[in-house]
């Protein structure tokens, strides 16, 4: 048997027409159709939705790395050896200008969550020869890929019915709170938020700092939008001007935590048939911290999961996909 093939689907989303950020609504999306798609022309696959980090897009999985394999190099290699059955995976582009949408929907950036629900799914089931129904249907990331598909898994459990975190975020004190200032001192060097942005937008080459202030930014857009907040539409998590924190808007971050989330949802994550949830010990945003209180929580309501961690940090770590995607298509065959 060879390898798989993949796809670009070109699709054209009406949800995202005319978006606040003004970002593209055609979206090139990367389809991974397994080895026996081409040959079993009446066979039905599970499909497996795969959610990048923060400043990724669907095509980013299939960059082609001696050392990390491409994401369909890697399936491929998984069902060769055995490791894995046969699972469609399908590679969304969520991207935003301020580097992405956290899968939500915000008047921010776009309908992000909607797109994905309304539009993605069901292209998807209709274009390609996929298992329907969420028994046959999950969704994976990393890092804010990660958060997308355990908050996808909370609040969408008739969609998918299984859940792969990995380094997703999470306890947003820990992960978020302590970049607050430091976004706040570049904006306030730049002249403004929006002078930041043009300067960001100019560079070729961004730097640490960039990344850290994008990152708060594109937080803000997802989880603080204000539709009638010029220039931007964002309310941000502290004043430009004094410097002060704002309480008010970090209450509305804090409801978009999976820690806060988790109990109100928990009947969602309980009708899963896998939700799986991993970090590095050593990961730079404390994420490991929020994982391990997610998972006794979980514990002390019954859920079942599987957790692990790993003796790394936040950056590539695509390895562990090895781990999860055969769980995945095992958790979403067929009976």
């Amino acid at each position: 048997m060879g390898g798989g093939q993949v796809v670009i689907e070109r699709f054209q989303s009406r949800v995202l027409e005319g978006n606040r950020a003004g970002d593209p609504a055609t979206r090139r999306v990367p389809v991974y159709l397994p080895p026996s798609y081409a040959d079993a022309p009446s066979r039905r696959y599970p499909v497996c939705y795969v959610l990048t980090g923060f400043t990724g897009r669907g095509r980013m999985l299939l960059n082609d790395n001696p050392w990390n394999p491409a994401l369909d190099d890697r399936m491929d290699a998984l069902i060769a050896s055995g490791a894995s059955p046969e699972m469609i995976l399908v590679m969304p582009d969520c991207f935003t200008r301020y580097g992405g949408s956290q899968y939500l929907n915000s008047s921010a950036t776009g309908r992000y969550m909607d797109h994905l629900i309304e539009e993605l799914v069901p292209h998807v089931d209709g274009r390609f020869r996929t298992l329907p129904g969420r028994a046959h249907r999950g969704v994976a990331g990393k890092s804010s890929g990660g958060y997308g598909a355990l908050v996808l898994g909370l609040l969408h459990p008739e969609t998918f019915g299984a859940v792969a975190c990995h380094s997703g975020d999470m306890y947003f004190e820990y992960c978020y709170l302590p970049d607050v200032p430091k976004f706040c001192t570049q904006v306030q060097s730049a002249g403004g938020l929006l002078a930041w942005l043009e300067k960001f937008d100019g560079k070729r080459q961004k730097s640490h700092d960039d990344m850290l202030t994008l990152n708060m930014l594109g937080m803000a857009a997802a989880y603080s939008p204000n539709h009638d907040r010029e220039p931007l539409g964002i309310d941000l998590p502290c004043d430009l001007e004094t410097g002060a924190f704002r309480e008010e808007v970090w209450r509305r971050w804090l409801e978009h935590d999976p820690l806060r989330l988790l109990e109100s949802r928990a009947d969602a994550l309980r009708s899963l048939s896998l939700l799986y949830l991993d970090c590095g010990t050593r990961d730079e945003w404390s994420l490991h911290h929020g994982a391990r209180l997610f998972s006794r929580r979980l514990q002390a309501l019954g859920i079942a999961h599987q957790h692990e961690e790993f003796d790394d940090g936040h950056m590539n770590v695509q390895y562990r996909y090895d781990v999860s995607l055969p769980k995945l298509a095992r958790a979403l065959a067929p009976a």
